[in-house]
């Protein structure tokens, strides 16, 4: 194929009809979730059986670990686009990456998971390694992608696809032999090839470079003390990271008070500043009123966060005085950008509810596999890549569903399709807790119930991950749609430290095997059941959140403008990064 047929001008030729670069990300990328899902797959039982931290602390551990994770991106995003170019972020990210995994493997004396043992600390360094090194690259590999196309490329999302099929090929491979390898030879060992996973994806990234065709590289030109400068931030980072790991209460501290600061920024800007032209402009008594009942809630989420009972008043008021002014304000003054922000604002609250219940997949979910499943003497952490397996199977179908469904004009509306998820995500556990239920409570749960649980969990996921993903980027006004894709990442984090805190309520040490498993069956059932209420509940008001979006008057977005990275896929929410690489001009 001749140079000038292909696009900007790609000497490299193609494979496939796409770009080689593209299948130098693929492979890079798939070795990188190779590395990140077969370490994600023993962490719970190496916290449990190496460490022997309890059940509830282990989870709440693996919680604000994944929690981190999620919230690094923002950063990592913000760097790149801004000094370093997403090529070098993304290589700074899987050095760090490729440390964290080796590091891993130094396991030191089992048993001692506090400071009595100095190796807890360089577990501690690699998880810190892990998380920062995630964040530079998942932010910004993705976005490379979209780079190597035009943005009105109709093999976009075609590459997009390939690219996503990487992303959970590694998935599934990596907990498959990491976990059986880990659980059957050795911490030291599943540990150690995840690293190798690791080191083979930096090792295609830096010989690949040249098939980049230049994409990714930074903004302006960058002095080497500059880009020094970045570097040193990201081992501040590490450094931060090291400490929040190991203080997992400040990290929830942290996510309750940012959190309620980022929503009310978000909303005063949707209420007050987008209306009006400026904050000069709106009603003051209503605007003052805001910032106060602000305040207040911001204040009381930093004490409620800190488990104090007494701030719960004022948290309510102030989060009810909020939401009071912004309906008020509503019904006052007619705005479709304000609408469709507040619209994103409840999926987001909602995305919450959901990761909080599907993250059970590698704590809890992990732990009662382990302990109370009749497994046939598989490993339990092999069972950590059904999900990958599913959402590759299944993807296809749901693109294909939602495509002949929405031509015939009967495709549900986004909020509607977050119900589903929400409720499949619930009927998962019930389905679990009957099978359980039906063969006894001191018989091995069928294994049967494993697969169900996670087939429905995954089918919830297709229903909420990618559509929210594309919901943010099409409700978002242009001027700030970096914040609202942040606030996604962010509520993504949010969930992951809640369901650490699920995961520690399931956590029954002491009462002896069969009570310990009816402590988490009664969980289970509990947050099944609320997930199914609450389900029906979005479900209900979906009508009139489809409304808020006033789709009849969104300006077609089909014209390469999409966010950079939106459609990475399923169960990646964070790897798009925080930042529209494309805006309408």
């Amino acid at each position: 194929m001749a140079s000038q047929s292909l696009p900007h001008g790609d000497s490299a030729g193609t494979f496939l009809g796409h770009p080689k670069g593209l299948f130098v990300l693929f492979f890079a990328e798939m070795w990188e979730r190779f590395s990140y899902y077969g370490m994600r797959a023993l962490l719970i039982f190496y916290l449990t059986k190496h460490w022997l931290f309890s059940d509830s602390d282990a989870g709440i551990i693996y919680g604000a670990y994944t929690a981190l994770v999620y919230i690094t991106p923002v950063i990592g995003g913000y760097l790149a686009d801004r000094y370093l170019g997403q090529r070098k972020a993304v290589l700074f990210g899987a050095v760090l990456l490729t440390l964290g995994h080796f590091f891993m493997a130094f396991e030191g004396e089992p048993g001692a998971g506090n400071a009595d043992n100095p190796v807890i600390y360089v577990f501690w360094l690699a998880l810190a390694l892990i998380i920062v090194g995630s964040g530079f690259l998942k932010a910004n590999i993705s976005v490379i992608v979209g780079q190597l196309y035009p943005r009105t490329d109709v093999r976009r999302d075609g590459a997009y696809t390939i690219f996503y099929m990487g992303i959970n090929l590694g998935a599934a491979i990596g907990s498959l032999l990491c976990g059986y390898i880990g659980e059957t030879y050795g911490w030291a060992y599943g540990f150690g090839l995840a690293g190798i996973g690791m080191l083979a994806g930096l090792v295609v990234f830096v010989l690949g470079k040249g098939l980049l065709l230049g994409r990714g590289e930074p903004p302006k030109a960058l002095a080497k003390s500059k880009e020094m400068s970045v570097y040193l931030v990201g081992l501040l980072m590490v450094a931060l990271c090291w400490i929040a790991i190991q203080n997992q209460d400040a990290v929830g501290v942290f996510l309750g008070t940012f959190g309620a600061a980022l929503v009310c920024y978000v909303l005063s800007i949707a209420v007050f500043q987008l209306p009006y032209g400026n904050y000069n402009a709106a009603p003051s008594a209503a605007f003052y009123s805001f910032v106060g009942l602000s305040a207040l809630l911001i204040v009381s989420m930093f004490f409620v966060s800190q488990g104090n009972a007494g701030w719960q008043l004022p948290a309510t008021i102030g989060a009810g005085g909020v939401l009071s002014v912004m309906i008020l304000q509503m019904i006052a003054k007619t705005d479709h950008d304000r609408d469709r922000i507040v619209a994103a604002m409840f999926l987001i609250f909602v995305s919450i509810i959901f990761w909080a219940l599907f993250e059970q997949a590698g704590s809890s979910l992990n732990l009662f596999t382990d302990r109370h499943v009749d497994r046939g003497g598989v490993p339990a952490s092999v069972f950590q890549s059904i999900n990958a397996i599913y959402i590759i199977l299944l993807a296809p179908v749901f693109a294909t569903l939602w495509t002949v469904m929405g031509r015939k004009g009967i495709e549900p509306s986004t909020p509607f399709k977050f119900g589903l998820g929400v409720i499949q995500v619930g009927l998962g556990f019930l389905v679990l807790v009957w099978g359980a239920q039906s063969v006894g409570i001191d018989v091995p749960v069928p294994v049967i119930f494993i697969f169900l649980i996670y087939l429905l969990h995954t089918t919830g996921e297709l229903c909420l991950s990618p559509v929210g993903l594309s919901a943010m980027n099409r409700l978002a006004p242009a001027q700030i749609a970096s914040l609202i894709m942040g606030t996604w990442f962010f509520a993504s984090a949010t969930g992951n430290f809640a369901a650490g805190l699920i995961a520690a309520a399931t956590g029954a040490e002491g009462v002896g095997e069969e009570a310990g498993k009816q402590v988490v069956l009664d969980v289970y059932s509990s947050v099944g059941w609320w997930a199914i209420g609450i389900g029906v509940g979005v479900m209900v008001v979906s009508p009139f959140i489809k409304k808020l979006m006033h789709l009849d008057t969104l300006a077609d977005d089909n014209v390469g403008d999409d966010l950079e990275g939106q459609a990475e896929g399923p169960g990646e929410p964070q790897g798009a990064g925080i930042h529209p690489a494309t805006k309408p001009n």
